[in-house]
């Protein structure tokens, strides 16, 4: 089914088509394009950022693991790597986010340690945006696939519901490559939540949690933890009187912050669980960040369903197309 490769395709096109919808309400969306379903994509798919900082969370796991199992030793320097490439890239044009350039500017820095370069008050959804190809390794044990999701968040944001949003959503991507039902996904994401609340996980992040203000390790983590579950209440109401017409902002949030792009890119895919364009576009024509947004849900639908699930002519136009065929043909 090449599910890896539908992912990294589904998360180009979700970006792509949500690039020229983002800072648009739904109500300017609507004079242009009155039917959300017909939204189209750019006869030139470019994206942005989040496909580009994907491809580095991508390229840094390459590297890692051609040197052994993924630890935190072997899997933080080609992060660091990547990011700095990404953020003196002639290509990085695209609106980025603030707290990932200006982390990347640190993280540039001889001798900075990366724990002093995160900014640890920022859960913007930067953090989890680029996470999905640590759900699409299967050889990662779930240790494994919880610290790199959570360390790679962390060399920008280091905010504690930025590391448990991540965690969440490369864990929905490892769900949907193993082949579960999209119907069961919130209960196994909450129970996760709550199996993992109070887990910090020093071997990935080290002392990050000493600059903040909490006074353990533990309350740190937590208040992530805690936010993510609040964020999956308000997607259990949503599906309990789903309503596809709706701007599904309306309920989950806009997305600009980690938890509320998990959410919200989540709903979109359960409200179309069989019809991946459709939740593209859905997300895509929304009042809240829409590429991130989109991007999330397209990595849900694309681990699910497969390559196959996208449009041809689509999918031959994507920007970064050979590279993104590329990881996804190594990880299936």
């Amino acid at each position: 089914m090449l599910r890896a490769t539908g992912a990294m395709l589904g998360l180009a096109l979700g970006d792509a088509l949500g690039f020229p919808t983002e800072f648009q309400s739904v109500e300017m969306l609507s004079r242009s394009y009155p039917d959300w379903r017909q939204l189209p994509l750019r006869k030139e798919a470019i994206v942005t950022d989040d496909t580009q900082m994907t491809l580095s969370v991508g390229r840094a796991l390459r590297t890692a693991l051609a040197q052994g199992p993924l630890t935190a030793a072997l899997f933080t320097e080609p992060l660091r790597a990547e990011f700095v490439e990404w953020w003196r890239s002639p290509e990085n044009n695209r609106a980025p986010g603030f707290t990932c350039m200006s982390a990347c500017a640190e993280l540039s820095r001889r001798g900075v340690l990366w724990q002093d370069a995160s900014r640890i008050g920022s859960k913007g959804c930067g953090a989890n945006m680029r996470v999905a190809p640590l759900g699409l390794v299967r050889e990662l044990t779930a240790d494994q696939l919880a610290g790199g999701a959570q360390l790679q968040a962390a060399l920008t944001h280091g905010h504690p519901t930025g590391l448990a949003a991540s965690e969440l959503t490369a864990l929905t991507v490892r769900l949907l490559v193993d082949g579960v039902a999209p119907a069961e996904l919130p209960a196994r994401l909450r129970a996760h939540a709550l199996a993992n609340r109070t887990r910090y996980r020093e071997d990935w992040l080290g002392d990050l949690w000493t600059r903040s203000h909490h006074h353990s390790a533990e309350k740190f983590i937590a208040l992530g933890w805690d936010e993510c579950l609040g964020v999956l209440d308000r997607l259990d109401r949503a599906l309990a009187a789903p309503d596809p017409e709706a701007d599904p902002c309306l309920v989950t949030g806009e997305g600009w912050i980690a938890e509320e792009a998990f959410a919200t890119a989540l709903l979109c895919f359960l409200l179309f669980p069989q019809d991946p364009v459709t939740a593209i576009r859905r997300a895509a024509y929304s009042s809240g960040d829409s590429d991130s947004l989109a991007c999330l849900t397209g990595a849900f639908a694309g681990a699910y369903l497969g390559a196959a699930a996208w449009p041809a002519d689509w999918a031959e136009r994507i920007e970064y197309r050979p590279e993104l065929l590329a990881l996804g043909a190594l990880w299936d």
